[in-house]
This record gives structure tokens, C-alpha cells and sequence, in this order.
């Protein structure tokens, strides 16, 4: 039996790096009091490895986890590394992986999302901004879980918001 305690944290890490540390930030303060494992602390991928060896290490990870946490940006629903047909080891002409390995043309978001629903984790969408558009949020998740924007407007300024963030860990 599986014992899922962890959380996984899913986005497009280079346009949402930020709101991906802030998370990061809240859970290792003493002065927040955010708490969870980050599952991507059991595994590595190597970023050399092929998509679908990637994918075996993505799916360790979210094995062991009990929450699944998307973190969407502008980006998030356009991000298409991951894919087989961006595979060096991929034949587009016959559709097939020239190493034998199941072919897989969903992005590494896509994956992930969808292994959660399968999964059945606890889903949280929190959104890089001030507002829930669930137009940028990937079509699998759009009406799954519980979307929170990780920001507030006041005053002309954005301003990372903790309290909406740490409800819908605790919700």
C-alpha cells in the first residue's frame, strides 16, 4: 500500500518561477505557518532524459502525493514540452518511439493534471495573479478542484496574498 502525505507542485517553471518560490517561502518560514512536503524532493530527472523517462519519474512523485497543486501563469495552458513528438526518439512518419516506449503526446502539465484526476488527489489551481481565469488554466482542470488567485490588487500595487493561498490548502 501507498502512503500519500506529500504535495505535488505542477507549472511552467520559467514564466512562474515566482509564485512557485513564494510557495517555497511560505512552507520553510517559521512566520507562515503553510505546511507541506514538496514530492518532488524524492526523485530527479535528469534534463537530458527522454520525455516518457521523465514522465516514470513524474509519475513516482505524484504517487506518493495526497494534494496536487497547479500553480497557472499565462503560459501554463500553452506549454507543450513533453510531448513525444518532441522526442528525438519519436518516427512522426510511422507514430512510433524508436526506443519501444509508449508513445505519449500530452505536454508534462497535461500528464500531470490528468494523473491527478486519476489519481483522485485533492486538487488546488492557484492562478499567478489577482483573478481566476480559468481560460489560461488547462481544459482538465478547469472545473476540478479549487482555483485561487495567489494575489490581491490595492492601491495600484499586486501583493502576494497568504491567507487565500493557505485556505485552500487547509479547505
Amino acid at each position: 500500500m501507498v502512503y500519500r502525505t506529500k504535495t505535488y507542485l505542477a507549472g511552467e517553471w520559467d514564466g512562474d518561477q515566482d509564485a512557485i518560490q513564494r510557495l517555497h517561502l511560505w512552507n520553510n518560514s517559521k512566520n507562515w505557518s503553510l505546511s507541506f512536503t514538496d514530492a518532488h524532493d524524492l526523485t530527479q530527472a535528469r534534463d537530458n532524459s527522454l520525455n516518457c523517462t521523465i514522465k516514470k519519474s513524474l509519475a513516482t512523485r505524484l504517487n506518493a502525493s495526497k494534494t496536487f497543486v497547479l500553480i497557472v501563469g499565462n503560459n501554463t495552458k500553452y506549454v507543450i514540452s513533453g510531448s513525444c513528438q518532441y522526442c528525438s526518439s519519436y518516427n512522426s512518419w510511422t507514430s512510433h518511439c524508436a526506443k519501444a516506449y509508449t508513445v505519449d503526446l500530452r505536454s508534462y502539465i497535461d500528464y500531470e493534471c490528468d494523473k491527478a484526476i486519476k489519481d483522485g488527489l485533492k486538487i488546488i489551481v492557484l492562478y499567478n495573479a489577482a483573478s481566476v481565469n480559468k481560460s489560461k488554466c488547462p481544459e482538465s482542470l478547469r472545473d476540478v478542484g479549487t482555483h485561487v488567485p495567489m494575489c490581491y490588487y490595492r492601491d495600484g500595487q499586486f501583493f502576494w496574498d497568504y491567507e487565500a493561498v493557505k485556505a485552500a490548502f487547509n479547505g
